[in-house]
């Protein structure tokens, strides 16, 4: 069940990885200014959380159908080749957007819809592929660490990203400001032509696509914590994600804020992200991580579910804005030292078919919830969902605390790491003698 072996690093690991995590940086900033001026538009000009679900909804749809086939091929295609054709795709299609938007009076919704399909397109293929990547570029015991700043510079993209798009956004045409994800993949795709990847031994293996995702979700079923653990996690996520996606019309609707509040909302929450990504990096060798993701279900749920609460006044949006600097640094405790648990949990040559399975299980509730967010939203007011996704967090982390193998799992993972560690020392020793 928990099976891990190490693999090949390469002899200067930290240059090579912290190569790589600056490549991602620069193109990610530069894409989420791009995503942020996006929904910041249809906010704008359709004031619609209708459509705003929509367009979330589109950006979660891949994950949810594409990832599990995803893996097979991530398993078995060159890493570094994926994520930089990802990149160029994602960069052709901004530059056909931005000209469509200098031709036209306005940038037609259908298209918009389709840019953004295309970049989540990318991203299911991105995102389990980076997640694979890590544990083969990195020690074992530096894991939790190295995901702690993995989720800093995700963090610091989100600090960055909203302020700096709710100024581009205000000052250059938005025809223009698409043109940052050309900017982007060149600094990703340039960065990443210097980094070694180390290869696994799946790559270049024939692909049965549907025989291997059959095996990804077999293997994670057998695994019956982390499959648990998956479960509760989707369930939260139905809950968690409408609220999530109406963010910009919380904001610009109930306290009647403008854009660069919105802005504000995302910095000051990503913020709290950072400090939480920065205290995992620092000290991220916990006995049992568990304890920490269900105290990110309780905080979470909390302060989400009191946002929901407050008054439509100026001084209810300083408590929101507060709220959601507590909700930020408890945010990485979640996903930071789950995934951190996940890849531990798996050989690296299987790993993507299980993170492909897993993602999706993960994202599928997320669009179903989506689908009734923004005709909900409008009948109910935004302010319920936030309250709804509160309780929904704290009940989640209820439920995952009263399944002792989903409680225990990192207890359990930890000692067969150890035993492990110990039976590779022992082979060591006899291999010198």
């Amino acid at each position: 069940m928990f099976k891990r072996s190490s693999t090949v690093k390469p002899t200067h690991w930290k240059k090579n990885f912290y190569l790589f995590l600056t490549g991602q940086f620069l193109s990610g900033i530069t894409s989420m200014v791009v995503q942020y001026s996006i929904i910041w538009y249809l906010t704008k000009t359709t004031g619609s959380a209708t459509v705003l679900s929509f367009a979330m909804l589109l950006g979660m749809l891949p994950m949810v159908l594409l990832s599990p086939f995803a893996g097979p091929l991530i398993d078995r295609w060159n890493k570094k080749v994926l994520l930089i054709v990802t990149d160029i795709i994602v960069a052709f299609f901004a530059l056909v957007l931005s000209i469509v938007g200098t031709i036209s009076a306005d940038f037609p919704l259908w298209l918009v819809f389709v840019s953004l399909l295309v970049r989540s397109v990318a991203q299911t293929f991105q995102i389990p592929t980076i997640q694979s990547i890590v544990p083969t570029m990195v020690p074992e015991e530096e894991l939790t660490k190295i995901n702690g700043q993995f989720s800093m510079v995700q963090s610091a993209n989100f600090i960055i990203a909203p302020a700096l798009g709710a100024v581009l956004y205000s000052v250059v045409p938005m025809n223009f400001l698409i043109l940052l994800d050309i900017l982007g993949a060149v600094f990703g795709v340039g960065l990443l032509l210097l980094v070694v990847i180390p290869k696994i031994t799946s790559e270049g293996e024939p692909i049965h696509l549907l025989a291997d995702t059959k095996f990804g979700f077999k293997t994670l079923f057998e695994n019956k914590g982390l499959w648990y653990i998956t479960i509760v996690v989707s369930v939260f996520l139905l809950l968690f994600m409408p609220a999530a996606s109406l963010y910009p019309l919380m904001t610009m609707n109930y306290f009647n804020g403008s854009v660069v509040q919105a802005g504000l909302v995302e910095v000051v929450y990503s913020i709290g992200m950072l400090i939480g990504g920065a205290v995992i990096s620092i000290f991220g060798n916990w006995k049992n991580r568990m304890n920490l993701i269900f105290f990110a279900y309780a905080v979470i749920g909390v302060t989400i579910g009191l946002s929901g609460l407050l008054p439509a006044t100026n001084k209810g949006f300083i408590y929101f804005v507060l709220l959601n600097s507590i909700a930020g640094f408890a945010t990485p405790y979640f996903n930071t030292l789950l995934m951190a648990m996940i890849q531990q949990s798996y050989e690296p040559n299987v790993l993507g078919r299980v993170l492909g399975v897993l993602n999706s299980l993960m994202s599928i509730t997320g669009p179903i919830g989506l689908l009734f967010a923004g005709p909900l939203a409008d009948k109910i007011g935004v302010e319920k969902m936030f309250v709804i996704a509160g309780v929904g967090a704290i009940v989640c982390g209820a439920i995952n605390f009263m399944i002792p193998i989903a409680r225990n799992y990192d207890k359990e993972l930890q000692k067969q790491l150890a035993k492990e560690k110990e039976r590779e020392l022992e082979q060591s020793k006899n291999e010198t003698f």
